[in-house]
């Protein structure tokens, strides 16, 4: 049944728009050859949306309308845009909020802002939509289509024109968006001859997608990345092996300059800027004097300003004249059209042994002491409160290491991961991602880390150790629930195996004991117990006695996690 569009929906839209731009990130940043091939704009995107997603976790921890709920929405992607797709994305968002606000305050039909089930209930989408859309275009000093202008255009001119319920408004924009997206190519040279959609409109096509999942139940189908079925998300592209030359100095949407003519500038400025609106006004005016792809959005006092310029200090220094700015980041775009990392120095030379880093994600103080002192830098997860990905790529950057291995020990990480290591490497860091799904693993992967042995051999050997670590866990269930082993009550203990409910029982020792008989049946020289905070006393020592009595040759590690779970269990 279509749900409603209210703070409810918008969580959930905030959530799986930040799990579809995380599946999507690969193939996007593979397809961003407009203006040059620097293969960011899947990750500008997903950073923007993850800093959406908290600012909306934090709205939602009260009763918010749907309208604050898009606000802070909007507000998180203001003061987290990456790149110019994260900045249009940012207006986009709050072109919908200032709508929707309006809605609820002007009391639309009763609605209170909420699309409904009723026949004619998508009003406030429509216009939500349509709004976005003319708001991202205004923001876009000089907007060029056949980029996430124009795809956004055509789904506000399809919502407008759908009749239904807010669910119907969105589907009707999400085909719309797709639709305009493969048409991307028709418009732009450069995409033409790369074969490629634009990678902005790709972005939008994939939060569409995802409102249409919160309002619907229902996933649409990954849009094509390429005119001649190059694949959409999960199976990545490989950018151009010969991407046009310095096309038009504006990745999404604003530019002068006509694709094949000279190189842009060489820097790209982006700040948050504190100011009124008579100031960002005149600001507009000089910055666009400066240079290229100029995007300011906000307001109510709060700016995100980005532009490609040549005279970085000129730009900074246009936003100390309109007001504070702040969070200022200058990108040098160094080799344009070819690897953005040209020209650093490597982080590892062959013939020499480089200083690595492991930086370790833990959800409990007990497991941060046992792997710092196996030369990890910890970055500890509390009970619902997981790191961004900015907190991840600062933790490898702090490092001070050319080459660091990164362990998010969770599998709902590991697209916080994915983006973390990339923002890394645009700083010159080596870095690889070992996929573990658990603390357990994360141990067993640092237990084979040798620093000295060549980078590529050590992830192996890391990764070897990792796969070959079988886990499992008890929690405690919060609530009534249907689980892959039944139904169980508020307070039951569930065992876990590879993260699938395998048994529920009501004592911790008996479901532990018979998680480990099942997990050892397929074999296992060790066992590691990692004991939480809410364990209960002597369940560690009993199950030593268990698996000494009925599984012999099988040793016995057990470490104080301090988590907030019961137990974790590895079988190697």
């Amino acid at each position: 049944m279509p749900h409603p569009l209210d703070a409810a929906a918008v969580r959930e839209w905030s959530a799986q728009t930040l799990d579809a731009l995380g599946r999507a990130r690969e193939t996007i940043d593979a397809i961003n050859v407009y203006p040059v091939a620097d293969a960011d704009t899947g990750t500008n995107l997903y950073l923007t949306a993850e800093s959406a997603a908290r600012a909306v976790e934090a709205a939602c921890a009260g009763e918010p309308t749907a309208a604050q709920a898009v606000r802070a929405m909007a507000h998180g992607a203001l003061i987290g845009a990456r790149g110019n797709s994260g900045t249009i994305l940012a207006q986009l968002l709050r072109g919908m909020a200032e709508e929707i606000a309006e809605t609820e305050n002007g009391g639309d039909g009763g609605s209170g802002g909420t699309c409904g089930r009723g026949e004619d209930d998508g009003e406030p989408l429509r216009r939500a939509l349509v709004r976005a859309a003319v708001a991202a275009r205004a923001a876009v000093a000089h907007p060029v289509e056949g980029t996430v202008l124009t795809v956004a255009a055509a789904a506000a001119d399809a919502a407008s024109a759908a009749a239904g319920d807010c669910a119907a408004v969105a589907r009707a924009a999400w085909a719309a968006a797709r639709a305009a997206l493969e048409a991307t190519p028709e418009q732009l040279p450069v995409l033409s001859r790369a074969g490629v959609v634009d990678a902005g409109g790709y972005g939008l096509v994939t939060v569409l997608g995802a409102l249409v999942a919160a309002l619907c139940g229902e996933r649409p189908e990954a849009p094509s990345a390429g005119r001649s079925g190059t694949p959409g998300p999960g199976r990545p592209t490989n950018p151009p092996t010969n991407p046009p030359t310095n096309p038009s100095p504006d990745p999404d949407g604003g530019g002068r300059t006509a694709p094949g003519e000279s190189a842009g500038p060489a820097y790209e400025v982006v700040y948050l800027l504190e100011a009124g609106d008579d100031a960002v006004a005149a600001l507009r005016t000089r910055l666009d004097a400066l240079g290229d792809s100029l995007v300011v959005v906000g307001g109510d006092g709060l700016w995100n300003v980005h532009v490609h310029v040549d005279d970085a200090g000129a730009a900074v220094e246009a936003g100390i004249e309109a007001g504070r700015p702040f969070r200022i980041r200058i990108t040098h775009f160094g080799a344009q059209g070819g690897d953005r990392h040209a020209g650093r120095t490597p982080a590892h030379a062959p013939g020499r042994a480089a200083h690595r880093a492991v930086v370790a994600v833990v959800p409990g103080d007990g497991l941060a002491e046992l792997c710092a002192a196996a030369g990890a830098t910890t970055v500890t997860a509390r009970p619902g409160e997981p790191p961004a990905s900015g907190e991840l790529a600062q933790a490898l950057l702090r490092t001070g290491a050319p080459e660091a291995v990164l362990l998010p020990n969770d599998p709902e990480l590991r697209h916080t991961a994915a983006a973390a290591a990339e923002q890394a490497r645009a700083e010159g860091l080596r870095v690889a991602i070992i996929p573990t799904r658990s603390p357990v693993q994360g141990i067993a992967a640092l237990a084979v880390h040798e620093p000295g042995r060549r980078f590529d051999e050590d992830v192996v050997a890391m990764t070897s150790a990792a796969g070959a670590t079988r886990y499992g866990e008890l929690c405690v269930a919060e609530r009534q629930a249907w689980t892959t082993a039944g139904v169980c009550q508020a307070g039951d203990v569930l065992g876990l195996i590879e993260g699938d409910v395998a048994l529920i029982g009501a004592q911790a020792a008996d479901v532990a004991a018979a998680v480990l008989d099942r997990m050892l049946s397929a074999g296992g020289e060790l066992v590691t117990l990692v004991v939480g905070a809410g364990a209960p006393g002597g369940l560690a020592e009993y199950l030593e006695d268990h698996v000494r009595r009925n599984h012999l040759a099988v040793d016995t590690l057990v470490h104080e996690g301090r988590q907030s779970g019961p137990l974790l269990i590895g079988v190697e």
